[in-house]
């Protein structure tokens, strides 16, 4: 089973998350496993002190080394190696494509590790002893990895089979990558060459807009074409409305400009 455990100061704050909806389902359903630890256990002094001056001076206190390594070998001790990933704003940013990567790697090594930060940091050493890795949500601070971390068991937990109650939900999503519509594979509507190309690695798109009852709301008509239940048309629908929708609003996605052009000359099928 996947084995999630994450290392913070404020347990507190990331139990009530992991207990509530898709992550709470798959929890009790037996499809992931999940453990938050507080490495303040792991301190030896009474104040139970994690953090300290950094040397050379400057603002801000840092955590320290040995209690973060003590926690993380009680932990191995007792489950395991673990992929061991650390929450900070010098990482590699993370996308969904990285959460693709965790989650298929989770099939062959079940159990990641995540760091969460708090203060100026972590000691540079203990992320060197552990061989950790890093990463970044963005380019933006918060006051601690707590956030982070939620944001990436998640992302990666509705990737395992079985997580979500329909397993096209998360091939459909925005950024999900390496995969095409059923139009796409069956070469409908699709543009000459695209349909035979195989599937890109690194490509990604936005979702396609999405509709509900009721058909008109506040003059607003949802597209005609969602209605007529024809699965061709709407499936192409979707194919172009999403490709417009990434070329207007992430167009740095589109790594082939033959799909952007697709998009550019069908716009006019999403009316």
């Amino acid at each position: 089973m996947p084995f999630f455990a994450i290392l913070s100061l404020f347990p507190e704050a990331i139990e009530p998350y992991l207990g509530a909806s898709i992550l709470g389902s798959a929890r009790e359903r037996g499809l992931l496993r999940t453990q938050v630890i507080d490495f303040r256990d792991f301190t030896r002094d009474r104040h139970r002190t994690v953090d300290d001056r950094p040397f050379g001076g400057g603002p801000g206190m840092l955590l320290r080394a040995e209690p973060i390594a003590e926690c993380i070998e009680w932990l191995e001790a007792r489950h395991g190696a673990f992929r061991r990933i650390a929450l900070c704003p010098s990482g590699r940013v993370f996308r969904q494509t990285y959460a693709a990567e965790l989650a298929a790697d989770l099939v062959h090594s079940p159990r990641v590790l995540l760091l969460a930060g708090r203060y100026e940091g972590f000691d540079e050493r203990v992320l060197e002893a552990f061989d950790f890795e890093r990463i970044s949500l963005g380019d933006f601070v918060l006051a601690g990895g707590e956030l982070p971390a939620l944001c990436v068991v998640e992302a990666v937990a509705r990737l395992l089979p079985g997580v979500l109650g329909h397993e096209e939900s998360a091939r459909q999503d925005s950024f999900a990558t390496g995969s095409k519509s059923p139009a796409a594979e069956n070469g409908a509507g699709a543009e000459p060459g695209l349909a035979e190309r195989p599937a890109s690695t690194t490509e990604s798109v936005l979702d396609t807009p999405h509709y509900t009852r009721p058909r008109t709301w506040r003059g607003r008509e949802a597209p005609a074409v969602l209605l007529s239940g024809n699965h061709g048309q709407i499936e192409r629908w979707r194919t172009a409305a999403a490709l417009e929708r990434t070329r207007e609003r992430r167009p740095d996605l589109l790594t082939d400009p033959r799909r952007s052009a697709a998009a550019e000359r069908r716009r006019d099928v999403q009316h």
